[in-house]
């Protein structure tokens, strides 16, 4: 009687995808921990692009989630997340580097303030938003891990920016609309969110206003903020 193998796994192969010099992070995964749909819509496009698979958590406990469950290569965290600061969960990770052999953050804060932060808490490397050069995003993952996880021969630097999908800015407007109308206003987060996907989408305007609020909004102030959210809102639909 032959012996059945699918019980105990034998004489199956495992593929495992291998570095090529255009898809540079095949056979990688990476956890991209980001609040915003529009930032997270241009890394998943990146990781598409470069062979490697994404996981996405837009909170802290999500990723906590995430990493309870498999291991990640690399992981992307955006330091203002809404149940605390993604320079937590890179002190986490850098306590423990076997978990995370990568940890990169990102923000769309001031640049110097916070990858110095960022590398004090133990991460990697730092990728400013808008993160739109996916051969910057490559190299800088490349950087941080052994040569032989690099993909052989030279490898063409893709340097044309990748576009989200303008439906994630939408959906990114309307969160900050829901923010904006809830009893209990988070201010400060809600400022980082809305200078993050200022960057990311590149309007001044929008950046402009989320530097000047005040820490406590008046009545005034909001219905401001709410009329110019909407209309961002409208334009997009308008499109």
């Amino acid at each position: 009687m032959d012996k059945d193998h699918r019980s105990t796994g034998e004489d199956i192969p495992f593929f495992h995808p291998t570095p090529t010099a255009e898809r540079p992070l095949a056979g990688m995964t990476i956890l991209v921990v980001e609040d915003s749909r529009f930032a997270s819509e241009a890394l998943r496009l990146m990781c598409l692009r470069s062979g490697a698979r994404i996981r996405r958590a837009d909170c802290l406990a999500s990723a906590h989630r995430h990493l309870n469950t498999y291991r990640p290569t690399v992981a992307v965290v955006d330091l203002g997340l809404p149940d605390g600061s993604g320079l937590t969960l890179i002190a986490e990770m850098h306590r423990d580097s076997t978990r995370v052999p990568v940890r990169l953050a990102t923000s769309g804060a001031a640049r110097a303030e916070a990858e110095r932060a960022a590398l004090q808490a133990g991460a990697d490397g730092f990728l400013p938003k808008p993160v739109e050069s996916l051969g910057a995003f490559q190299s800088e993952i490349l950087r941080h891990l052994p040569a032989e996880m690099h993909p052989r021969g030279p490898r063409d630097l893709a340097a044309a920016a990748l576009e989200p999908d303008r439906l994630a800015l939408r959906e990114d407007l309307g969160h900050a609309l829901s923010l904006l109308n809830s009893d209990s206003l988070p201010t400060g987060y809600l400022r980082r969110f809305l200078l993050g996907l200022a960057r990311s989408a590149h309007d001044d305007g929008l950046e402009e206003t989320a530097r000047a609020l005040p820490a406590r909004l008046a009545h005034e102030d909001r219905a401001n903020l709410r009329a110019l959210l909407a209309d961002r809102v409208a334009g997009l639909a308008a499109v």
